[in-house]
């Protein structure tokens, strides 16, 4: 079966990235394509990719493409675009030779999207730690994407979704003690606007409900347990309501996230990475979908790591890749 909204035939396929090789990327893809998952093709080294689905016991076809535009809707094969490791890859042990490989595949597919060559980039999971160590210069996969895409206030920005329940963190890689000092009204109120628009664009909800997390516990407690909610978080939610969008808080993150909560937003903007995140992939682990905002080119991604510990063993779960593949697919079908 193709992804829900390509149309065969007609439109740009999505380009799924290899991830780190020495993670369960691979695996991952396998799965997705033997879920009957169409309309996308990826890179990676054929050979290896072959010897990856027979240590799965996976019977699958694999068929080389020399570019995009070569890609072909009604091939039932996992189409595949070479590119060569600069070392084999071995199944939980990430090598920094092929760092540049890693790289370079993440930046085509950026190119490919934005000049419409590919409908939508999907990326499977990096490891940051030898990227870094190879001199990649950018804390993550949104930060490197968010540098190849034309400014923009508020981006790249990162939305995690499970179904819907959807949350951005206001600051994303940095250290908790460097949260307070960074965070602005400013920041809350770029994110904010981006947010509310996204969601009118990609998702067809056209008067945002957006809550607002407090930074400290009870939201502050009139400023009792700090004074970044009244000082900071209430006047850019203020802002955005003389804007006409519908922002809501400072909220306590401690009652935000259980299921009657939930049915009061369309979309949570937390203060800090793990504030947002541990509540969506505590809710919906395997089906979450990261996904990033503000870029002049759709990407998704799973919403978890490399799974160096379980790559290999044949035992990665597709679901989150799936869902990120899908999503992709119908963002790509509203992009304006």
């Amino acid at each position: 079966m193709t992804i829900t909204g390509v149309k065969p035939g007609q439109d740009a396929p999505i380009i799924l990235t290899p991830g780190d090789p020495a993670g369960i990327g691979g695996e991952l893809t396998i799965r997705a394509h033997k879920a009957g998952i169409g309309g996308f093709f990826t890179i990676n080294d054929p050979t290896y990719l072959a010897a990856t689905a027979r240590q799965m016991e996976c019977d699958i076809d694999i068929r080389e493409i020399a570019s995009p535009a070569d890609y072909n809707p009604d091939d039932t094969a996992l189409q595949v675009l070479s590119t060569t490791w600069a070392e084999q890859p071995v199944a939980g042990e990430p090598n920094i030779a092929n760092a540049p490989q890693i790289i370079d595949a993440i930046a085509r597919g950026a190119g490919w999207a934005q000049s419409g060559e590919c409908a939508a980039m999907v990326t499977n999971p990096i490891a940051k730690a030898p990227l870094l160590e190879a001199g990649f210069s950018h804390p993550g996969h949104t930060e490197f994407l968010g540098s190849l895409a034309p400014p923009r206030k508020g981006a790249p920005m990162m939305m995690l979704a499970a179904d819907d329940f959807r949350v951005v963190p206001i600051t994303v890689h940095i250290p908790l003690s460097a949260v307070a000092p960074r965070l602005t009204s400013e920041m809350i109120v770029d994110a904010g606007r981006l947010l509310a628009q996204s969601l009118s664009q990609f998702f067809d909800i056209a008067a945002p409900r957006i809550a607002v997390c407090g930074l400290n516990p009870h939201a502050g407690e009139q400023g009792r347990m700090g004074h970044e909610d009244d000082a900071i978080i209430a006047p850019a939610i203020a802002q955005l309501l003389s804007e006409k969008i519908n922002a809501f808080g400072p909220l306590p993150a401690d009652t935000l996230f259980h299921s009657e909560a939930r049915k009061t937003y369309d979309a949570v903007l937390g203060m800090y990475h793990d504030q947002v995140l541990i509540p969506l992939k505590t809710v919906d682990f395997f089906g979450g979908v990261n996904v990033t905002l503000g870029l002049d080119f759709i990407r998704t991604s799973p919403d978890h790591g490399t799974g160096f510990d379980i790559a290999g063993k044949g035992i990665a779960r597709p679901d989150s890749v799936i869902a990120a593949l899908k999503m992709a697919s119908r963002m790509a079908r509203k992009k304006i």
